[in-house]
């Protein structure tokens, strides 16, 4: 079976390892949740995650990195 998930980066670290790279549904649902990549703890839903890409990142440092790591991502 397919995996219908995909990984991307964001400015809210986990809480349990402090990655910033979580793993969302293909989908987009904003009820969805989302979960931290490296270790599996939930850490929002996808209505946070479009909120947070919306609003771009505290840093034009931090936004470089975003937009290296979810290249080809639509905002």
């Amino acid at each position: 079976m397919p995996d219908l998930s995909e990984e991307l980066r964001i400015p809210k670290p986990c809480p349990d390892c402090g990655s910033q790279r979580v793993r969302v549904s293909q989908v987009h649902n904003p009820d969805d949740k989302v979960f931290c990549a490296s270790c599996g703890t939930y850490v929002c839903l996808y209505a946070d995650v479009a909120k947070m890409r919306e609003e771009g990142a505290s840093s034009e440092a931090e936004e470089l990195l975003e937009q290296a790591s979810n290249k080809g991502m639509k905002k």
